[in-house]
């Protein structure tokens, strides 16, 4: 019912700063909460942002691992869900997985590979 396009990653430089964007096509609902995870070789996926919609009031959460570095937002009349992550550091290199989530279930993105280099 719904299918999640990401762009946007790449390869940064430790310090640096990147932009994906997410884009939500098919049948999404007036509720529901978008965001991004992300997984490392090894590691568990981990939460890094989610933004929660309820007709145009918005409310967004971070991981504490990137808060004060990435902003989660969204784009209503695109929609579309971007993640400006600035200060990146090398254990940040993962790929970013955009996810939705509302009453139909959830869904999910291909994934985007993010690397920061040292």
């Amino acid at each position: 019912q719904v299918q999640l396009v990401e762009s946007g990653g790449g390869l940064v430089q430790a310090g640096g700063s990147l932009s994906i964007s997410c884009a939500a096509s098919g049948t999404t609902a007036n509720i529901n909460t978008m965001g991004w995870y992300r997984q490392a070789p090894g590691k568990q996926r981990e939460m890094v942002a989610t933004i929660v919609t309820s007709g145009t009031i918005t409310d967004a959460r971070y991981a504490g691992s990137v808060k004060g570095r990435f902003t989660i937002s969204r784009d209503a009349g695109k929609n579309t869900v971007d993640l400006q992550m600035n200060s990146l550091k090398a254990e940040d290199t993962a790929i970013y997985y955009c996810y939705l989530m509302q009453w139909s279930g959830t869904y999910w993105g291909q994934g985007t590979q993010v690397t920061v280099s040292s």
